[in-house]
């Protein structure tokens, strides 16, 4: 791994989080994705040799237990999503240059071999543990088997992660009151053998990871509250059938004939194994997938770090979702220096995606699923704009049919496809073509000034920016056009004209080149309306700057309008399947008390209840606490003041929303520092879905609440 400036002598490997084959694709994965695409197709722009690849994570609980449900074997229950995938991502023009699946032999051999290395390398260590256990069906519960309480924070979690609480990974035996998901019934917790990885062992080295690594603020600064503290060590084997086989002879102390590896142990080693899998289809001329992963082979890898292994190393990106920070900035650095192999470049960690302002919930039914989005009829290139534009890579954005076609027609039909249909048709129709003279000097240097700004983006991993370069340059191209007004000059001024238009196909043909990253099929077609050869993903940079054909025929519009009844439509089918999820769930107006928290039996006195000062605020401000995936910073107007409170809002609401709204907010709550931020009160909100509470009428702000 290097930290040369892109684009290094050295070839790259982008890769996204494998998503799990258990259940269909929604704009949430869709979102990491396009990013991983972008990046890539950003990177080969600036000439960095570069593999795109992933794959479907086929094995662990989750796939196990739906596969129980449907009652099919888990190998074709994941397969079949697999395959879905397969056909899913090219539609949304997310080409992978290897999409594979981890129960397949390339990623199986090398589990093994990456798990004998740590054997080898005396990181290995087999201990007794509690796992919990089902008494009525008389077998272990692994995982997603079993739910609980988490230890750390007390919210209610599954057996491998507090899903729903502080993200923390658990390891078997953490989870407190288990139940099993099975039967329903409490578990017990048994004495069993596992093997471990012992973490501990790469500490120091992991500590000097975190100080090298690139990408977003989240993924370098996150993992330091795990790393610094006691790092526990990583149970990599589980109690059941679907997985890799932990190898057989292994080592000494060989009780594993009843374990498969844990999935977070095969799953990240599929990055290597679709890599792999390309460079053998590819040949290892054109791409060697050692000299990306492997550690030259004469060096002692132990677990400390010695720059001279980063002198002929390739450049490991990893695009995922922030919930699995820790396993890729943890466990995965770990697992790969125990093998000998590289470490990676880089961690990009995504925000969460919402709907209509409130948190995507697939148990709910409240999500945008990729087949939705495609039987409505939408161009993909549409929505891969909407989520690279929406907000930075790491902040969370928030999907809405409205916002989807407001943004495109006001931006790529008003904006960006005015500019080149505007600009080609009236080349074609008064030149029949390019007009032969040279580009102007002002023109060439705002193309040159793109260009740059292009190869910073993606130095930068700014896939927001990125994304924006197209309609920046548009927005230019079409304020050159009003300003000069090259159809007054036809006739008087046929010079002046034609140096315009010759301007104006320069910048379109600069439009199609940077806008491809993130517009590849509308670039590809802008490409053909310009009359160039061959394909716009195959050019360098610089071409954006070189001659457009003499000739090319009459352009059609490269984006069109979108209907508003058509949104309406599907604001509609959105609202009644959410509703109708809602009813399933028993999360009506009137829901199953069986559902509810009970009641406190305790009683307080009225006097209790007059000291408790709630009032009336507005907030006037929302933004990330940083570090703190659920935390929001708000300044809330209580009248008398404006309090600065910290809130658990960020994974439920949209930030841009909340400034504006009224709330009820506990003012003499005592004051904290949550993750160094000073939090002087409390905001009321009811329910998991925090929906915050307020007034029915316009109290003034800082009203009592009695």
């Amino acid at each position: 791994m290097s930290h040369d400036e892109f684009p290094t002598d050295h070839p790259a490997v982008v890769t996204c989080g494998l998503p799990y084959a258990n259940g269909d694709l929604h704009v949430g994965h869709l979102r990491t994705y396009v990013a991983g695409d972008a990046l890539s197709r950003g990177l080969r722009r600036i000439g960095q040799q570069t593999a795109f690849v992933c794959g479907s994570d086929m094995h662990g609980t989750p796939v196990a237990v739906n596969a129980a449900e449907d009652g099919v074997e888990p190998r074709e229950f994941a397969l079949e999503y697999h395959e879905r995938y397969a056909e899913t991502f090219p539609q949304f023009n997310i080409e992978f240059d290897n999409y594979g699946h981890t129960d397949d032999e390339t990623n199986t051999e090398l589990t093994q071999e990456f798990v004998r290395s740590w054997v080898d390398g005396d990181h290995v260590h087999e201990k007794e543990i509690e796992v919990a256990w089902d008494t009525e069906e008389d077998q272990p519960l692994p995982d997603r088997f079993v739910e609980g309480t988490c230890p750390y924070c007390g919210e209610h979690a599954r057996g491998d992660e507090c899903d729903e609480g502080c993200q923390r990974h658990l390891e078997p035996g953490d989870i407190e009151d288990p139940v099993s998901t099975i039967t329903g019934n409490p578990a017990q917790y048994r004495t069993r053998e596992h093997k471990f990885l012992r973490l501990a062992d790469f500490q120091e080295y992991l500590q000097g990871f975190l100080d090298r690594i690139e990408g977003t603020d989240n993924a370098q600064n996150q993992p330091r509250e795990w790393i610094d503290g006691e790092l526990q060590d990583l149970c990599i084997t589980r109690d059941m059938d679907w997985g890799i086989d932990y190898p057989a002879g292994a080592d000494e102390a060989d009780t594993s004939e009843e374990l498969v590896l844990y999935v977070w142990v095969d799953a990240p080693i599929e990055y290597v194994a679709s890599t792999k899998q390309y460079a053998e289809r590819v040949g290892t001329d054109e791409y060697d997938w050692e000299q990306v992963w492997k550690i030259d082979g004469d060096a002692e890898h132990g677990t400390e770090w010695d720059e001279e292994w980063t002198d002929d190393s390739g450049d490991i990106v990893h695009v995922i979702g922030r919930d699995i920070i820790q396993h890729h900035a943890v466990f995965w650095p770990a697992m790969l220096r125990g093998a000998g192999y590289n470490e990676p470049r880089s961690i990009l960690a995504t925000g969460f995606v919402g709907i209509d302002g409130k948190a995507l919930s697939t148990s709910r039914n409240r999500a945008v699923w990729a087949d939705e989005y495609l039987d409505a009829g939408f161009h993909p290139d549409l929505f891969r704009y909407y989520i690279a534009t929406g907000a930075g890579l790491e902040t969370d954005v928030d999907f809405s049919w409205d916002r989807l076609a407001e943004r495109v027609n006001g931006e790529l039909v008003g904006n960006l496809g005015n500019f080149v249909n505007r600009a080609l048709l009236f080349a074609h129709r008064n030149y029949d073509g390019t007009p032969d003279v040279d580009v102007s000097d002002d023109v060439r240097d705002r193309i040159e000034a793109t260009l740059d700004a292009f190869e910073a983006a993606v130095r930068n991993y700014d896939i927001r920016s990125l994304a924006e370069l197209a309609t920046e340059l548009s927005d230019y191209g079409n304020e050159y056009i009003q300003r000069t007004e090259p159809w007054h000059l036809l006739d008087d001024e046929p010079e002046a004209a034609a140096q315009v238009i010759r301007d104006c196909v320069q910048i379109a043909k600069a439009v199609a080149i940077v806008m491809q990253p993130v517009l590849p099929g509308k670039a590809e077609r802008l490409w053909g309306q310009l009359g160039e050869a061959g394909s716009v993903a195959d050019v360098s940079l610089s071409t954006a700057l070189e001659a457009p054909p003499e000739t090319f025929d009459e352009p059609d519009q490269l984006f069109a309008q979108i209907d508003d009844d058509h949104i309406v439509e599907l604001n509609e089918e959105l609202r009644e399947r959410v509703e109708d999820a809602s009813d399933d769930d028993g999360d009506d107006e009137s829901p199953d008390t069986a559902a509810l928290e009970p009641l406190e039996t305790e009683r307080i006195g009225f006097e209790d209840f007059e000291n408790v000062d709630m009032r009336v605020g507005e907030i006037v401000s929302a933004e990330s606490v940083e570090d703190a995936d659920k935390l929001l910073q708000l300044a809330v107007d209580i009248g008398y003041e404006v309090r600065q409170v910290v809130a658990g809002l960020a994974e439920l609401h949209a930030v841009d929303d909340l400034p504006g709204t009224r709330v009820i907010l506990l003012a003499n709550m005592e004051q904290a520092t949550i993750f160094g931020v000073e939090s002087n009160g409390m905001v009321l909100a009811a329910g998991d879905e925090a929906d915050l509470l307020t007034t029915h009428d316009d109290a003034p702000v800082g009203t009592r609440v009695k």
